[in-house]
């Protein structure tokens, strides 16, 4: 059997052993999560610039109340757990458990630690909106102070790239490297804070579960395609533990993704972009992050500088369905668009 051969096996069965793993789980999570009512308690009443948000408690109130938050424990557990057991499993010296082995420090390392800081991040933010401890107006944790988490994560990420790794360019699809010195540690960041403000994607059932399978698939080709194997089991992984949850997640969902999710997965898809030198790609890849996150910014100029809304609600998944479509049709036709963008954007990183 050919070293291909053998490399694409291991990608295939790490996303299907991520699968059963994150399956497996599943039963445990959900008895402790209602056990304990991990939901929140009360809707918002106001948006985050203060104005009355009458269509979000139109959406929300006979299911943000009702369903347990932190569903995303499955997503980011899995990768960790696969990662450290084939490490320990490896040294017994079995081939296969070598094979299976993903974790090394030139290109899983840094992945892996950034979806478990996101993901701790985002777990503190859960469980300051299922409890009395979040004051701010969403719940959980004060934007300030998530932004400022946020940017940390990126900062370490940056620094690593760029005297660690000593990364100074970024790949420019059909036309190569261009040298950007000491601004890679800028583009890294506002790269991390941008995916980090597109996560209002996950307001529907099965939303931001099957967009970030399309991206996780995506990048996983492409770290394939350029030799990175490990790198690709880890994207791997974490789409076989995406898939998982989408089964659970998909209308009526038993949980939802919560920040400990949503989080975890921006922060390690900064790293996965960088890492496979596909940065320039990452919008295309992740478009429906990218409109997702615009759709917001451009309500709220709207709202503050010509005292109307560009949108019925927003982030634009709640516009769609305030003119009427049912929240099924968002999702499917979303997951479609997500597919289609992922499969455009591999194809223009694999022409250089």
């Amino acid at each position: 059997m050919s070293y291909l051969s053998i490399d694409v096996i291991k990608i295939f069965a790490l996303g299907i052993l991520g699968f059963i793993f994150a399956t497996a789980l599943t039963p445990v999570l959900t008895h402790f999560l209602f056990k304990y009512k991990f939901w929140k308690k009360n809707l918002r009443e106001k948006s985050i610039d203060g104005k009355d948000i009458p269509n979000y408690r139109k959406f929300y109130k006979d299911t943000e109340t009702k369903k347990p938050r932190a569903g995303g424990l499955l997503i980011w557990l899995t990768p960790l757990v696969l990662a450290f057991l084939f490490l320990l499993l490896g040294k017994t010296g079995i081939p296969l458990f070598e094979k299976l082995n993903f974790l090394s420090r030139e290109q899983t390392w840094l992945p892996l630690f950034a979806l478990a800081a996101g993901a701790i991040i985002g777990l503190i933010d859960d469980l300051f909106s299922v409890t009395d401890l979040g004051k701010y107006v969403g719940g959980g944790l004060r934007m300030r102070h998530r932004l400022l988490a946020v940017f940390f994560i990126g900062l370490i990420g940056a620094f690593w790239f760029y005297f660690k790794l000593d990364w100074r360019t970024i790949h420019i699809p059909g036309n190569g490297e261009i040298y950007i010195g000491a601004l890679y540690i800028l583009l890294f960041v506002l790269v991390n804070m941008a995916i980090h403000s597109s996560t209002v994607i996950d307001g529907l059932d099965g939303l931001s579960g099957g967009t970030f399978a399309s991206i996780f698939a995506a990048f996983a080709i492409i770290a394939f395609w350029r030799g990175q194997i490990n790198l690709a089991g880890f994207c791997s992984a974490v789409l076989g533990a995406l898939l998982s949850f989408l089964w659970f997640n998909i209308p009526p969902a038993r949980f939802v993704m919560g920040e400990t999710g949503i989080l975890g997965l921006g922060t390690a898809l900064t790293v996965v972009a960088f890492l496979t030198d596909s940065v320039l790609v990452l919008p295309i890849i992740a478009f429906l992050l990218v409109v997702e996150s615009l759709s917001v910014i451009i309500q709220l100029l709207s709202k503050k500088y010509l005292k109307k809304k560009i949108f019925l609600a927003a982030p634009i998944h709640h516009h769609f369905q305030a003119k009427g479509w049912p929240h099924y049709k968002v999702t499917m036709r979303m997951w479609v668009i997500g597919v289609v963008m992922a499969i455009i954007g591999v194809a223009i990183r694999m022409l250089g």
